[in-house]
């Protein structure tokens, strides 16, 4: 089935082929790239069975960070309490910027130089890991285990997991999921510490590919000599003195999603393999992993690649479109995924050289803050031997490391507009604020204090300028650049031991008698919130000791007025949530509506297109640069009315733009990453609709949109 397609100047798609990314990189040789496809080699001197020769010295350094080899979960816990910081090889290496770009660039001499400016430098405010990306290994051992490229590592990879660790750091290395058919040979190599198993035991009979470039060979878990295979690279590992390893490639996601490229089984035997290695080795998955699989993610990693790669592919390290913006709407739907132990990983930071980051100033700071705000993974790609002045501000703001290390992920008010509130509340009853300015021009953006809980005024502090700026109420309006940002602590004058007030109050569903409702919940005050109490009308209706709820015995195609207060084990109650209108459909509704129906105009790229799961076997896909207009929508009278939109969005996520009486709204939904464009989802929007027919565009002239199945008002 075709893909939907895009404007040109959109450019998200990435490649790769062998064991090194070869990602739409037209001034890289390939062969520069890839893990050699030659019979596998014998191991160099530096790294010959390292996995015995270390086994003490592993097991010593897991006693000295305090890790226990058994107890998968304390030693998770040890790994990842906090977001990792860094610096990671692979935007040096995918960059034409001169004196960049390839394997010919991923040398020990780099990493070395890299390393000492991390520990000079960056290591006070908390950066630590040296992470060496695709490209250190060039052929297998006799056990078809990958090797260090004596030429460009001529000491090996032990060699350089000691010098890391005499400076305080620590060392992470590259794989990528499956069997490298180069590592396979015949099928006779056998698998280290397995007496009678050989690689032929271990994948498939019929060498069916897996990966997000389709490279490897999937492997069989069926057969216990697969896990022992993994098992020996965990051993390797923790052998060279590895604390960190990304696996890459991992489905569903990387855009694969069929049952070849489930590499759930992969990612739980890393798991088990890491967790008997002798030392802590903290696991992450690549790239653009699938959200349907968020539980094996959170259980068997410690975080996880949510998009695809923020490098360019071109003569800078990244640019805003190409691929830094997307990220605003890729990670909300990750957003309560993360925590202590597992992060959602927005890939590297590169804000530290203004030259080659490809970014202007008021850019990098919303690329250091969204990261921020989000408790990524802190870890930079640039050339750090040439961090500006402005680059080493944002890379050791401690204020902002700190609501980075917090682990308190926030989110969005609203995304209807590029001009964006973002918060989190913070356990003692402060909010940490971020605002953006995504358009292209100049323009003010506003903090409303009623979407935030914040009853009366509160301090504020800058916390990129180190300035605390007095007290504000009611609201904070700051004047931004083209895509512009500021961070803010917001500390509210009137703070108690109730609970906070409830947040995010939407609606989920509607019948023309019933409302569904849902919130964020309530993690503040001095005792937990055992209960909710809804109000329909100012009406208690409903309680609820989660976060969602369902209003019934409501009158049809009316105007009604919803919000939620939180009730503590002590009994005391929150201040009222901000109040929802919405308007119940007729006696009839809710109606759908096909999008590809034949009364539906069609303009741009807009076509009808084939879908197996879709309502009719058919969906409006090409709406990236096209339109479809949804007639004759039918509303009992004016008000703000729930739609369900039925979408297909295959990509980690898409912006669908829908106009209504005059007004746009952009709707970001979220995407499955794993190239399944036979499967709608559904989100549900609230729109503002006139009494009689309506009609609804859905389109998007500047970017990816989703395909569109059907919308139910």
């Amino acid at each position: 089935m075709a893909r939907p397609a895009g404007p040109a100047a959109s450019v998200r798609h990435r490649l790769r082929t062998g064991g090194a990314r070869l990602r739409r990189l037209p001034v890289l040789a390939a062969t520069a790239l890839v893990v050699s496809l030659a019979a596998p080699t014998a191991a160099t001197a530096a790294d010959a069975s390292p996995s015995t020769a270390d086994a003490t010295s592993s097991a010593s350094s897991a006693a000295l960070a305090g890790a226990s080899p058994s107890g998968a979960g304390r030693q998770q816990a040890l790994l990842a309490a906090k977001p990792y910081m860094g610096w990671s090889s692979w935007s040096l290496e995918a960059t034409s910027y001169p004196g960049y770009g390839g394997v010919n660039w991923l040398t020990e001499a780099h990493i070395k130089q890299q390393a000492d400016v991390v520990a000079a430098k960056l290591k006070p405010h908390g950066y630590e890991y040296i992470n060496v990306d695709a490209g250190w290994a060039n052929g297998f051992d006799q056990y078809a285990r990958p090797t260090a490229n004596p030429t460009t590592f001529p000491h090996g990879m032990k060699s350089l997991g000691d010098y890391l660790h005499r400076k305080g750091l620590k060392y992470g290395l590259y794989l990528a999921v499956g069997l490298d058919p180069a590592a396979y040979g015949d099928g006779t190599t056998a698998i280290h510490g397995a007496p009678g198993c050989t690689t032929s035991d271990i994948v498939y009979s019929d060498l069916r590919k897996t990966n997000g470039w389709n490279s490897a060979y999937k492997m069989d878990f069926a057969n216990p000599c697969a896990q022992k295979y993994i098992d020996s690279l965990a051993d390797q590992l923790a052998g060279y003195g590895v604390d960190f390893l990304k696996v890459d490639g991992v489905g569903p996601g990387s855009w694969q999603g069929d049952a070849d490229h489930d590499n759930t089984p992969d990612v739980q035997a890393w798991h088990t393999a890491l967790q008997q290695a002798g030392r802590p080795i903290q696991l992450t998955l690549s790239w653009s992993l699938s959200h349907t699989k968020a539980e094996t993610w959170k259980a068997d990693s410690n975080g996880w690649r949510i998009d695809t790669d923020v490098e360019c592919y071109c003569s800078t390290l990244v640019t805003w479109n190409n691929s830094v913006k997307g990220r605003w709407n890729d990670v909300v739907q990750w957003i309560d995924d993360a925590g202590p132990g597992h992060w959602n990983n927005l890939d590297s930071l590169n804000v530290g050289v203004g030259a080659m980051d490809g970014l202007t100033e008021a850019e990098r700071q919303s690329y250091a803050t969204l990261w921020a705000i989000e408790s990524a993974p802190l870890y930079s790609g640039d050339d750090l031997t040439k961090l500006d002045s402005y680059g080493l501000k944002l890379l050791t703001n401690d204020e902002v490391i700190a609501v980075d290390q917090a682990g308190r992920p926030a989110r969005p008010v609203s995304q209807t507009t590029d001009q964006q509130t973002w918060y989190a509340r913070n356990p003692d009853g402060s909010y940490t604020v971020a605002l953006f300015n995504l358009g292209s021009t100049a323009t003010d953006v506003t903090a409303d204090f009623a979407d935030l809980g914040i009853d009366g005024t509160a301090a504020v502090r800058d916390l990129w300028q180190h300035k605390n700026l007095g007290r504000v109420s009611g609201h904070l309006t700051q004047n931004l650049p083209p895509h512009g940002s500021r961070l803010f602590t917001f500390t509210p004058t009137r703070q108690g031991d109730e609970p906070g007030t409830p947040l995010g109050v939407h609606g989920t569903a509607a019948t023309s008698t019933s409302v569904s409702l849902a919130w964020d919940k309530v993690t503040t005050g001095t005792a937990p919130v055992t209960r909710y109490t809804v109000y329909a009308d100012g009406r208690p209706v409903t309680t609820a000791t989660g976060t969602t709820a369902t209003v019934n015995g409501l009158s049809a195609a009316d105007a009604h007025t919803f919000t939620v207060v939180a009730r503590d084990a002590r009994g005391r109650t929150s201040a009222p949530s901000k109040a929802l209108a919405l308007t119940t459909p007729a006696s009839t509704g809710p109606t759908a509506y096909e999008a590809e129906a034949s009364g539906n105009p069609l303009s741009g790229n807009a076509v009808v297109a084939g879908c197996d799961g879709c309502s009719g076997g058919q969906k409006i896909g090409n709406l990236g640069g096209g339109e479809v207009a949804i007639t004759h929508v039918s509303a009992p009278k004016d008000g703000t009315y729930l739609l369900k939109l039925d979408y297909v969005d295959a990509d980690s996520s898409r912006v669908i733009d829908l106009t209504v009486g005059g007004t746009t709204l952009h709707v970001p939904v979220p995407g499955t990453n794993d190239d399944g464009w036979g499967a709608p989802q559904s989100l549900t929007v609230p729109v503002p609709l006139k009494a009689g027919d309506n009609t609804l565009s859905f389109g998007n002239a500047t970017d990816y949109a989703p395909d569109i199945d059907k919308i139910t008002v």
